[in-house]
């Protein structure tokens, strides 16, 4: 299986299983609030970090940045570990620009600021360059 696939999944059952809620008007954040275990009134005890909806108890920010980061981490190292592009990097990309209609568009644009990868650090690492253009050619429809 793709192994970049197999950590979304992981990393996303962990976001999934955060305590937040959301919600888009006054019935929606009362059941949002108990959600979270909170009376509806005790609205100093919460935040959004988003500003899209999101709720979170203000003690479960840290937690929520500290999971953000390590998904972070966790991507950056695998991308490290893969020295040709071949491998995790191919992966990686093929399934980004699958999913943000590369095939369609022909632009990498949306495919690298959903992964952070800056064009400089693209430029920067062969590995990266390589396994891009790679996923570049494998999203091409050929007739």
């Amino acid at each position: 299986m793709n192994h970049y696939i197999e950590m979304k999944h992981r990393q996303q059952k962990e976001v999934e299983a955060f305590p937040m809620a959301f919600a888009f008007g006054q019935k929606q954040f009362e059941e949002a609030m108990r959600k979270l275990g909170l009376d509806p009134a005790e609205t100093d005890r919460v935040c959004s970090l988003f500003g899209a909806g999101d709720i979170f108890r203000k003690e479960d920010v840290p937690a929520y940045l500290e999971m953000s980061s390590r998904h972070r981490d966790e991507l950056r190292q695998a991308i490290a570990a893969d020295k040709t592009g071949d491998g995790f990097i191919f992966e990686m990309f093929d399934r980004e620009l699958e999913d943000h209609e590369f095939s369609y568009t022909g632009d990498v644009t949306d495919t690298l600021s959903a992964l952070g990868i800056s064009p400089q650090e693209l430029n920067a690492n062969p590995a990266l360059r390589h396994g891009l253009e790679k996923a570049c050619k494998s999203q091409i429809i050929q007739p």
